[in-house]
């Protein structure tokens, strides 16, 4: 009868524990733009009796597909929310979903801008939706970070850079409010005016990237001051204002790397969450990964490579 006993609460005890680890997702609307309906999905545990802090994500797919619940990223949403971060996995409008095949350069670059400009505003969109029903979402506004793969952290990152320069479509966001943390897979900053320059300390910021990535530059690709300009040259601006961040650099890596750190560097993530974000320490790391059996892959491309390898018809 004991033995029965001490084999029922056993069972109890995993029960609960499994209860407790177990995932929620919801499914919200958060805002219908240019007729498009927009949702994100919300992952939490089952049981979170705190305000906690929130991840909101931006899929990867060139401003042309991708989807929010992709089977790809659910694990990694899970991992998260079985730490204590709610993960907002969001839609964002596809500029160049429709983008014709006889577009010229001016025009690509015009389209790429709006593309970039709608994806940032829903994200801000987003991260808005959250903050007035953070109460019963059970997130804590202070802790609200931004992240994405690709495409969507090319968005991240842009819009992080708007808030700091204080953009027109910033002006979503309640004036005080300021992003926690920053993670970019293989992201960049786009810029139409010249090398982009931050004008106050962004969020710290953990970023991806491949020295050989011919999708997003690791460092800049830009002619006439129009361009990409990817994390080695964010790091450098970061360097100067003194600013936190961890730069997580693989040598000869490719745009694998949009994804990849999403399941290999789930710890590093978490940790960045830790010390950067729960803690507020000050930190700029740069980590250089160098594969002895990698590929030696070309590390430098042209302008015209990086849209033949994106938008090749």
């Amino acid at each position: 009868m004991k033995r029965l006993i001490t084999l029922f609460i056993m069972a109890l005890c995993v029960c609960t524990s499994f209860a407790q680890d177990s995932i929620e997702r919801h499914t919200l609307h958060y805002a219908t733009h240019e007729g498009e309906e927009l949702m994100l999905d919300l992952y939490r545990t089952a049981k979170c009796d705190e305000a906690a802090p929130c991840m909101i994500f931006a899929f990867g797919g060139g401003f042309v597909g991708g989807d929010r619940a992709r089977e790809y990223y659910i694990p990694y949403f899970e991992t998260l929310a079985r730490n204590g971060i709610v993960v907002a996995s969001i839609d964002y409008r596809l500029g160049l979903k429709n983008l014709g095949s006889d577009v010229d350069m001016r025009g690509m670059i015009v389209a790429m801008k709006r593309s970039i400009d709608i994806a940032v505003e829903d994200m801000y969109t987003a991260t808005r939706y959250i903050i007035d029903h953070a109460s019963e979402l059970g997130i804590d506004t202070s802790k609200i970070m931004i992240s994405g793969s690709s495409a969507g952290a090319i968005t991240a990152l842009q819009a992080e850079w708007g808030r700091t320069e204080g953009i027109e479509l910033a002006k979503i966001l309640p004036e005080e409010f300021r992003y926690a943390g920053v993670v970019a897979c293989a992201g960049a900053l786009f810029s139409t005016s010249g090398s982009p320059k931050f004008k106050e300390q962004p969020a710290p910021m953990l970023l991806f990237h491949g020295t050989s990535d011919s999708n997003v530059p690791y460092n800049k690709a830009s002619f006439m001051g129009i361009g990409f300009y990817g994390s080695k040259y964010i790091t450098k601006q970061l360097d100067k204002l003194k600013s936190p961040y961890h730069f997580y650099s693989v040598e000869y890596g490719d745009h694998s790397i949009a994804g990849t750190p999403l399941f290999e560097q789930t710890d590093l993530i978490l940790q960045f969450i830790s010390d950067y974000v729960i803690h507020g320490r000050r930190l700029c790391i740069k980590s250089e990964v160098s594969n002895l059996d990698a590929e030696r892959r070309p590390t430098h491309f042209t302008v015209k490579e990086y849209l033949s390898t994106n938008y090749a018809n």
